[in-house]
């Protein structure tokens, strides 16, 4: 068997690399090939070789070993389920999809299947933009993730270097100062008034097992650091409708911010008010927080993903969003 590594592969690890490819392959069968049966441009090479484009890959297997080994975990392009996200932006590089309620952007124990991304791959696999269970190594994947009942903008790199851009760019959001690559800002009604714009500045300590976030005061010497800009966009009848931009991006943020400053978003069952959310339950069929991703803005581009810089994405709040918050008597214009 014999392949060109291409702009997915380069930069990458060799066993890496095969370990995509052969994927009923042991680790130790990889290792092992990588000594005695692989080379890389005729010549020997080291499991943390790096691959660049161009770079000819020979695997010294006989043919049915090597078919079978890269059908073993091989994904189906069948997609897990119907096509739940809607496609905001796509280009050759990116798609920005918007996520709807009660779909996980990641699969976890209970849930492997029918994800965010993996609809989106399936997606792009039906389009011929990806695919699956063939030589190539790379799978798109989203470069954050929304909670399962939070709803709005979810960004994927449809290639390796656009994949590796973005998580630069998202990286670049970590830190407390300066611009962040990509700002992202939520809507929320919250409980409370809210009459100007307010910084909520904290620190983070998570308890990973109840999967709780808890605010420690700004000068503990705990946690890492959580700054929300917080700002009113109508109010009335005791509620806010409220737009919150992430100046660091830690779990749970927005949700245990709001609460611990006396706004707690309605609806959230972990962070929020219960007589506010019975209420919410009962009138509006509420049953998890009404937050919603509705905007992402790149500040500034990397590498192959320059070309985005002050571009802004927009998603429409959900079906029902409007209506709550209209009924709160918080009428405004950005729930369209």
């Amino acid at each position: 068997m014999r392949f060109e590594a291409g702009e997915n592969e380069a930069g990458r690890r060799l066993d890496r690399i095969l370990k995509k490819i052969l994927k009923g392959a042991s680790l130790s069968f990889i290792y092992k090939s990588i000594r005695k049966d692989v080379k890389v441009n005729g010549k020997r090479a080291k499991p943390e070789t790096l691959l660049a484009a161009g770079d000819v890959v020979e695997i010294f297997l006989p043919d049915e070993q090597v078919e079978e080994f890269r059908q073993g975990r091989a994904p189906s392009a069948r997609a897990p389920g119907r096509k739940e996200f809607d496609v905001i932006f796509e280009d050759e590089n990116i798609l920005v999809a918007a996520k709807p309620f009660g779909l996980l952007t990641h699969g976890d124990v209970v849930e492997k299947k029918n994800t965010l991304a993996a609809q989106v791959a399936a997606y792009l696999a039906e389009r011929g933009a990806y695919e699956p269970g063939g030589l190539k190594t790379f799978t798109p994947a989203p470069a954050s993730r929304l909670d399962r009942n939070t709803t709005g903008l979810v960004m994927f790199g449809k290639n390796y270097p656009a994949a590796r851009d973005l998580a630069l760019m998202l990286k670049g959001d970590e830190g407390a100062a300066g611009e962040a690559c990509v700002e992202k800002v939520y809507l929320t009604v919250v409980k409370g008034l809210l009459s100007s714009c307010i910084i909520l500045r904290g620190r983070m300590q998570r308890d990973a097992e109840s999967n709780v976030t808890k605010v420690l005061p700004e000068g503990s010497g705990e946690g890492r650091v959580m700054v929300t800009e917080v700002r009113p966009l109508a109010a009335g009848k005791g509620f806010s409708l409220v737009e919150a931009r992430l100046l660091t991006g830690r779990t749970h943020q927005i949700r245990a911010q709001l609460a611990e400053a006396g706004f707690p978003i309605i609806g959230d069952r972990k962070y929020g008010d219960r007589e506010v959310n019975r209420m919410a339950s009962q009138k509006y069929g509420l049953s998890a927080q009404l937050l919603h991703a509705y905007r992402l803005t790149v500040k500034r581009g990397t590498g192959s993903l320059e070309y985005l810089e002050g571009k802004t994405f927009r998603a429409r709040a959900p079906g029902g969003f409007k209506e709550i918050a209209e009924d709160l008597g918080c009428r405004t214009s950005e729930t369209e």
